[in-house]
């Protein structure tokens, strides 16, 4: 029997209750099943014994084929008692058991003699279960009855027809796509649920056919849609249809805006809202448009209903992202729901309010967030943080304000992610506006002073060794840094010895006095910051001067950190003592990608810790490997890049080929990897006829045919171009594959003699700029950009046009470069009018290259991007401009 409710103790605060399925084991259910067998049924038991077989199977218990086969039998005797809610719940075991094939066929016989019932529980249920165990041959057979299920006058039985017509649709379309008649006539039932699904079902049947949906769509906004719920439905589908058209014109679907325009005036709240929300998210939609649907979104804002209020404000806020000045008429309104009681829709009203306010109303809004905030999880709290963050950067002489609340609410109690957007918030806006710095910084210094959390507390260690010798008076920061060489843990010391090293390193006047605190470091009880303290003596020498003849050091120390930690990990571990020290030029910069598994040898030590397992080579490396093994390709030198394989034939074609294009500094070498499908035939004499009519500075220098390609036995073939050094040469290449064709006896394997010479084309291929860029990532961006200077730095705006989103923008140009995204930066936060992505890699020649591009929406989907670029070589930096001019 299930256990029953513990009694609360009237004098505890802390009241406990427990399920009544506490404990229960499959074991002891399934013994206690065998009350289905009983001459006299008890009805209410055995509604419990099925309860509990049901809790068990969706916790995740799982039957062997013999329980659930008792189990089954068992249940299908219950048919046999005339109790409703009995026979509901065997409906449902029915389902959750799944019978096989063969079982099915002993419960049919019930199902469709309850499909056919006086009853309607009985005939909607049992429509449910038979669609959701049969098959489609038992389908077509009860096709009839379900067809007449769908018209039925009792609205739960039509509902079931309808729903399971769905359910169907994706196991047996061809027959659910019979039925669009009577689900043609469900739609103009009285009954809201009966429209609703058969709505749904009808637009499913439909949805491959984009006419289809826009005439189903043209005649139902005229007025023949009665139900609430399916008139919602309907607005989404046309939501759909006008997107689709990708014509937001008058003259166009003018008769679809009408229709959302008329649903806002329906007499349902959620229609209203459905319509509105609908015209504000068209694409291309004016202010004209937007206009009516404010207007009834600001009704709601003074909505006694919480949802109506939540659901308002939230779309006012998305709609600020895009159409500021559109909301703007609405902030009286949403001013008073800062004080709601929901505290959801207070943080949605006052991120609304951030974005549409202007210069003048700053201050006023910070009063009110001010008291606000102490109120509010910390999950709301960054919400806040960040829109104050897009205010400052929207209103940069308002940053004293703005800045000295960030500074205020960091003080505060809050719990790390809270703490960390703060952070980088004022990291951010250091970043961008430079007169915010020397302010910031400072704030920065006074959290440390009681920071918690040491990751943050390193991280803004790190930041001021960067920022802060760029100010106009950096001594001021270093009473805050060696504080915490004597006040935190052995982490942050640490952080704080590196810290005061980059001030004595990039600061002349205040070197002597970085010696002297780096001194009393090495007394320090840490072998970490004792360790860090004598390699940055070393390397600062006595008298507090950079020591000149070890600029490799310096770099190291003080300059980006571009190699993964994981490639300097496996060198040190396999570094064997010996007098020749460890070089750190000799680790790697690509990260190798490793097995997920690996199997173990016999007669080998397992992996582990002690003995890590050698890195496979890198893909580089083997095709490296395999052109020097070519005679006519081993004077071109070093391999620069080898591409992904690009697809030349369509899937399951007679011939299968795909190119790898390998780039040098002055030649291009396409490797065809070519795959025969077919095995009566042996292909010989394999080439790959390329055409460069449209690839004019490229000079075919040398082919190499492969002899012989059997049935399934991949092969390659090359041909080599020639183009100007250093330079990234783009043109499009026609393919034919040419080849001899014998015939081969499938049983015996022997091949005829006699060939027959014949051709395939294949698809075009295309050198693009982004072939001549190695995607190389860095540890620390903005360590790298400053430490690579403005002198090779070329800055230049674009206009991308209109586009979806930013996220499409960000795609396209990182694509179009072809370089590797830091920090995750690739990735654009929803409904962002503004975007900053980094990226780095290595240009043709080794050149490094580092990217700053500075999206924003000029306009309701036109695009501006700023591009920022940094390099070793000034006409790389110009190069990387013409790329994204030209593309």
């Amino acid at each position: 029997m299930a256990q029953p409710f513990m009694k609360k103790d009237d004098d505890r605060d802390d009241e406990v209750e427990y399920s009544p399925f506490l404990g229960i084991e499959k074991g002891a259910v399934l013994q206690e099943a065998r009350v289905f067998n009983d001459p006299q049924l008890d009805a209410r038991r055995c509604s419990q014994v099925i309860t509990k077989l049901l809790y068990l199977l969706n916790q995740g218990e799982t039957f062997t084929k013999v329980e659930a086969t008792e189990v089954f039998f068992a249940v299908t005797k219950l048919f046999q008692s005339k109790d409703m809610g009995l026979r509901r719940m065997v409906y449902l075991m029915i389902k959750e058991i799944s019978p096989s094939a063969d079982e099915v066929i002993i419960v049919t016989s019930s199902l469709m003699k309850d499909m056919n019932s006086k009853i309607d529980m009985y005939r909607a249920n049992a429509i449910r279960v038979l669609c959701r165990i049969t098959d489609g041959t038992l389908l077509a057979q009860i096709e009839r009855y379900l067809k007449q299920a769908i018209v039925d006058k009792n609205p739960v039985v039509a509902s079931a027809a309808l729903i399971s017509g769905i359910h169907l649709l994706h196991t047996n379309p061809e027959i659910v796509k019979r039925w669009s008649n009577e689900v043609q006539e469900a739609v103009q039932s009285r009954a809201a649920l009966v429209q609703f699904h058969a709505l749904a079902l009808l637009h499913q049947i439909r949805q491959n056919d984009r006419l289809a949906v826009s005439k189903l769509v043209t005649s139902l906004t005229r007025g023949t849609v009665r139900s609430p719920i399916a008139q919602c439905l309907l607005i989404r589908y046309t939501s759909q249809v006008i997107r689709e058209s990708g014509n937001n014109t008058q003259t166009g679907d003018r008769p679809f805006y009408d229709f959302l325009e008329s649903c806002l005036r329906h007499k349902s709240e959620m229609v209203i809202f459905e319509s509105a929300r609908a015209i504000t998210e068209l694409n291309g939609v004016t202010s004209r448009e937007l206009a009516p649907a404010i207007t009834v979104l600001q009704l709601f804002l003074s909505s006694s209903k919480p949802v109506l209020r939540f659901a308002a404000v939230r779309t006012l806020n998305k709609v600020a992202m895009t159409h500021p000045m559109s909301v703007t008429n609405c902030n009286i309104d949403m001013e008073s729901l800062i004080s709601d009681q929901n505290r959801s829709i207070a943080t949605l009203a006052i991120t609304t309010l951030l974005k549409t306010g202007n210069e003048s109303s700053v201050d006023r809004l910070m009063k009110q967030i001010t008291n606000f905030m102490s109120d509010i999880a910390d999950e709301f709290k960054i919400v806040v943080v960040e829109a104050i963050r897009s205010l400052c950067l929207k209103f940069p002489l308002k940053y004293r304000s703005l800045m000295n609340f960030l500074s205020n609410i960091l003080r505060e109690e809050g719990g790390f992610d809270y703490k960390k957007a703060i952070v980088d918030s004022i990291v951010i806006l250091i970043r961008d506006i430079p007169d915010a710095k020397e302010t910031g910084l400072l704030h920065l210094c006074e959290f440390i002073e009681d920071c918690e959390f040491t990751y943050l507390s390193t991280q803004i260690l790190h930041f001021l060794g960067i920022e802060g010798p760029k100010t106009s008076d950096p001594s001021k920061y270093i009473r805050f840094i060696y504080n915490r060489v004597h006040l935190e843990n052995a982490t942050v010391r640490a952080s704080a010895v590196s810290t005061l090293a980059r001030f004595g390193a990039a600061v002349d006047e205040i070197k002597p006095r970085i010696f002297v605190l780096l001194r009393r470091c090495l007394f320090d009880s840490d072998d970490e910051v004792r360790d860090r303290a004598t390699l940055y003596l070393n390397t600062l020498g006595d008298d507090g001067s950079v020591v000149e003849t070890d600029k490799d050091v310096n770099d190291f120390l003080f300059g980006p950190f571009d190699i993964p930690l994981v490639n300097l990990e496996s060198s040190l571990k396999n570094y064997e003592p010996s007098e020749e020290a460890f070089n750190i030029n000799s680790v790697p910069k690509e990260v190798k990608s490793q097995p997920l598994a690996e199997k173990k040898a016999p007669g080998k030590k397992p992996t582990g810790l002690g003995a890590p397992p050698s890195a496979p080579p890198s893909t580089t490396d083997a095709y490296e490997r395999m052109l020097s093994s070519i005679p006519e390709f081993a004077n071109f030198g070093k391999l620069f890049k080898s591409s992904p394989p690009v697809e030349l034939t369509e899937a399951e074609t007679e011939y299968a080929v795909n190119v790898v294009k390998h780039i040098f500094d002055r030649h291009v070498v396409f490797q065809y990897n070519c795959t025969n499908t077919i095995p009566e035939q042996l292909l010989e004499d394999v080439i790959v006829i390329v055409d460069s009519s449209d690839a004019e500075e490229f000079s075919e220098v040398f082919s190499k045919p492969l002899r012989s390609l059997p049935y399934d036995s991949p092969g390659q073939t090359f041909v080599a171009f020639e183009k100007p050094e250093g330079v990234p040469t783009v043109g499009k290449f026609s393919n034919t594959l040419k080849f001899f064709v014998k015939e081969v006896d499938p049983t015996t394997g022997e091949t005829e003699d006699d060939g027959v010479e014949d051709e395939y084309q294949l698809e075009d291929l295309e050198v693009v700029s982004a072939d001549y860029v190695l995607k190389l990532g860095v540890s620390n961006f903005r360590n790298a950009w400053e430490s690579m200077g403005p002198d090779c730095e070329r800055v230049d705006e674009y206009g991308l046009g209109p586009r979806e989103s930013l996220a499409e923008a960000v795609n396209t140009v990182t694509n179009l470069l072809g370089l590797q995204p830091c920090e995750g930066t690739e990735v654009v936060p929803p409904n962002s009018r503004s975007h900053t992505c980094l990226l780095s890699g290595v240009f043709i020649g080794n050149v490094k290259v580092l990217v700053r591009l500075s999206f924003g929406l000029d306009g309701p989907k036109d695009v501006a991007m700023k591009l920022t670029v940094r390099s070793e070589d000034e006409t790389v930096s110009d190069a990387i401009h013409e790329i994204v001019a030209s593309g």
